[in-house]
C-alpha cells in the first residue's frame, strides 16, 4: 500500500505542474480532463497522507515498547497502539475503495429518457410517474432538471419524456437506473379491480460535450416543422420545432418544448451529441462486461431491473435480489437506498477485480 501511495503523490506532482502550463490550458479538453484527475488524486493524497501518519506512528509506538526504558512512556504508547491498530483498517479500506479505477462518465451531467412501454394508457401513466420520482431525487440532491422533448400520452403521462439532469457526480449516481422498470397495479380503468403489469424503459446517458464528439454539420439534416400537443397558439403556428437526422449514424434528435426555434435547435443538438457519444459508450461498455459478469454497466437495455408492486407495497430490485417494502416513498423520489445498495456491489466486484494490483 505504501508503494501504491508513493505512485499516486508522484503523478499527483506531475499532473500538479501540467495544469499551470500554458499549452495545456489552452487545450480545453486536455484541460478539463487533467483537472478532473487533479481534484481525484488530491484526495487520494491526502488520505494516503492520513495513512502514512498513522503506520509511522505505529512503527514509534512500538519502538518506546521495545525500549523499555520508561513505564509511563510504554504505558502511554500501549493505549496509543491500540487506538492506531483501530483505525488502520479502516483506512487501508478506505485506500482500496479509492483506488478502485474510476468511471470517467461519472461525473457528466446526463440526458435521461423515459419511453412508455406494454401497456397501454397504464404505461404512460406509469412513465409520468417514473419521471417525478427522478425531479424528486434530482431535486433532493440538490440537482437541476430541464425538459429537452416530450409526447404526453393520452389518459396522462408520457408516451416519451427527455429531460436532462445537471449536478455533480450525476451519471455515476444514475446510470444504474438504465433498463425496463415494470409495474404491477389497479388501473383506474379497470372496473374489475384486477391487477395489470405495464412497463417503461428508462435510458440514462451521459451528456456529451461539444470536445467528446467530432459532429460535422454536414452531417446533419436539420427539419423545422410546427410543435404539436399543448403550447399555445404561438407555439403550434409556427415552424419552432426543430428535428435533426444525423445522416452518417441514421440517428434523430427533435425538441418542440420552447418557443424559440433557436433555443430548440440547441437543444436537439444536445441531445443528439449524447445519442452519439452513447453509442460510441456502448462498445465500450460491451468490451467491458465482456471482460467481467458486470451488473451494471453491461449496457443491456432490454433487462427488467425492477418491479413496483402496488398491492404489495413492495419495490423488487433484481439484479442484486433487494426487496423493499417501502413503494410510496421510493416512487415519491427516496431511491437513495437503492442506489447505494447498487453502488456497493458494483465497487465489491471492482475491489475483487483490483485485488492483486492495490
Amino acid at each position: 500500500m505504501i508503494e501504491k501511495i508513493r505512485i499516486i503523490k508522484q503523478r499527483f506532482d506531475e499532473v500538479s505542474d501540467l495544469i499551470i502550463q500554458p499549452n495545456i490550458i489552452t487545450d480545453q479538453k486536455r484541460y478539463v480532463k487533467l483537472n478532473k484527475e487533479y481534484k481525484d488524486l488530491n484526495a487520494l493524497v491526502q488520505k494516503g497522507d492520513e495513512y502514512q501518519n498513522v503506520v509511522n506512528n505505529i512503527k514509534e509506538a512500538n519502538e518506546i515498547i521495545s525500549d523499555k526504558s520508561d513505564d509511563e512512556m510504554v504505558e502511554m504508547a500501549k493505549m496509543e497502539l491500540l487506538e492506531l491498530n483501530e483505525i488502520l483498517p479502516k483506512l487501508e479500506d478506505d485506500l482500496k475503495f479509492m483506488l478502485i479505477p474510476k468511471d470517467p462518465e461519472d461525473a457528466k451531467n446526463i440526458v435521461v429518457e423515459i419511453r412508455a412501454g406494454t401497456g397501454g394508457d397504464e404505461a404512460s401513466i406509469f412513465a409520468g410517474d417514473l419521471y417525478r420520482m427522478y425531479t424528486k431525487f434530482a431535486n433532493d440532491k440538490g440537482w437541476k432538471t430541464e425538459i429537452e422533448d416530450i409526447s404526453e400520452g393520452t389518459s396522462g403521462g408520457f408516451k416519451e419524456i427527455i429531460f436532462s439532469v445537471t449536478g455533480d457526480d450525476v451519471y455515476g449516481t444514475m446510470k444504474f437506473e438504465s433498463g425496463v422498470h415494470r409495474v404491477q397495479r389497479v388501473p383506474q380503468t379497470e372496473t374489475q379491480g384486477r391487477v395489470h403489469t405495464s412497463a417503461a424503459t428508462v435510458m440514462v446517458l451521459p451528456e456529451a460535450e461539444e470536445f467528446d464528439i467530432d459532429l460535422k454539420m454536414s452531417d446533419v439534416r436539420v427539419d423545422y416543422f410546427c410543435a404539436s400537443g399543448p403550447g399555445g397558439q404561438s407555439v403550434n403556428t409556427t415552424y419552432s420545432a426543430v428535428r435533426l437526422t444525423h445522416e452518417p449514424s441514421g440517428i434523430v434528435a427533435q425538441c418542440q418544448d420552447q418557443k424559440s426555434q433557436h433555443k430548440n435547435k440547441d437543444k436537439a443538438f444536445k441531445v443528439l451529441r449524447t445519442r452519439l457519444y452513447e453509442q460510441e459508450l456502448q462498445k465500450k461498455l460491451e468490451e467491458d462486461s465482456a471482460k467481467r459478469n458486470s451488473l451494471v454497466s453491461s449496457g443491456d437495455r432490454s433487462a427488467k431491473i425492477r418491479t413496483y408492486n402496488y398491492p404489495q407495497g413492495r419495490v423488487t430490485e433484481h439484479r442484486i435480489g433487494l426487496t423493499l417494502y417501502d413503494l410510496s416513498n421510493i416512487i415519491n423520489g427516496d431511491i437513495h437506498k437503492i442506489i447505494e445498495e447498487l453502488k456497493l456491489h458494483e465497487n465489491a466486484e471492482k475491489l475483487k477485480a483490483n485485488d492483486d494490483t492495490i
